[in-house]
């Protein structure tokens, strides 16, 4: 077997840059233009239930400021919104809106694309193999879960 002198980090970095790479580079092509990466993470922070400004902010490693600026482009985009929070009215929440979830499905099939590329090359066991390993891994870092995507 051919051992790898590269470290790992450098590897994942890049098969990680290569995938978002080839993400956008088939949403253009699929004539979806005004998506920046950032977008992504913020999207997978609010799929589930609404977020925040400040918890934005924390997870992308910066000021609230320019998280402020970061909605409010997704905000003319269409594929968030902002909206008052429930208990307190000061607040305001980020809430995905339905162009933002075909947004992420249509993520999901280009990733899946993207992943039978790589099948292809390595072969669907050893690729499945990768995925649960890597899981694996990341899971027993961080107290049995997967934590949130971030740049």
């Amino acid at each position: 077997m051919k051992t790898s002198k590269h470290p790992l980090a450098r590897l994942t970095a890049i098969a990680a840059r290569t995938l978002i790479d080839g993400l956008h580079e088939r949403l253009v092509a699929r004539g979806i233009r005004d998506v920046r990466p950032a977008f992504g993470y913020v999207l997978l922070a609010v799929r589930e239930e609404p977020t925040s400004g400040s918890e934005i902010a924390t997870l992308m490693g910066m000021t609230k400021q320019a998280a402020s600026k970061l909605v409010d482009a997704m905000v003319a985009a269409g594929l968030v919104k902002r909206r008052a929070h429930p208990s307190d009215a000061r607040m305001q929440q980020v809430v995905l809106l339905a162009k933002g979830r075909r947004l992420l499905t249509e993520v999901a099939s280009i990733y899946a694309e993207l992943e039978a590329e790589w099948a292809a090359i390595l072969g669907r066991d050893r690729l499945e193999a990768l995925r649960r390993d890597l899981q694996t891994v990341l899971e027993a870092s961080h107290g049995g879960q997967l934590p949130l995507v971030r740049p």
